[in-house]
């Protein structure tokens, strides 16, 4: 039997004063907070009963695990993301879960949906890697299909700016990569507004 590929959320504890930052500092800190639960939650409930792959939920800080246990309803493996920069964080998850397609994609892109995450990993047939560039330069998705072995591809990158993708795809050289939806994340003021108008418009 095949073992189902693997789909990895990476989050934040949403404790106030300590997710999405920069989004608080034009909508305050609860509204910020509160939106980064709504958002991560939206997606967890999304993702968490398609058959096509497991879930994991990786949390940072370490210290939050098991307070954040109760953030997020679903029966889904929990587990820190451990110490380090994103992308020695990200490493570490693609390095701890044997062999095969393994997807980690952020929590606030709220564009994220089952049928995205299904087309990454179809891309992953026949690619070694997958990104979900998001409009900003970074990207809220990379897959890896880490068969024969799980490169390393997060040295050197400028994370939070907009290098962030082109500076991992520098990392790429020799390995086939292949591109999903390109979507944005709500870091800012402008981003929170355009997620509002298109709540409101659906």
């Amino acid at each position: 039997m095949t073992e189902r590929p693997l789909l990895v959320v990476m989050a934040k504890a949403p404790v106030c004063g300590a997710a999405k930052t920069r989004l608080a500092a034009s909508i305050g800190h609860v509204a910020a907070t509160a939106l980064y639960r709504q958002l991560t939650a939206r997606l967890l409930r999304s993702v968490r009963r398609d058959p096509r792959w497991s879930l994991a939920l990786a949390i940072t800080p370490p210290a939050a695990l098991s307070s954040a246990h109760t953030c997020w309803s679903g029966a889904f493996l929990r587990l820190a993301q451990g110490t380090g920069d994103l992308g020695q964080r990200m490493q570490r998850l693609f390095d701890r879960f044997g062999q095969g397609p393994l997807l980690l994609v952020g929590s606030d892109a709220p564009g994220i949906t089952s049928k995205r995450i299904a087309a990454a990993f179809r891309l992953l047939r026949a690619s070694d890697a997958v990104f979900g560039p998001a409009e900003d330069g970074g990207y809220w998705l990379v897959g890896l299909r880490r068969r024969p072995r799980t490169p390393q591809i997060f040295e050197r990158v400028r994370w939070s700016s907009e290098h962030t993708l082109n500076d991992t795809l520098l990392n790429m050289k020799g390995l086939r990569v292949a591109l999903a939806a390109t979507l944005y994340d709500i870091d800012g003021a402008k981003d929170y507004r355009r997620y509002l108008a298109e709540t409101r418009d659906k």
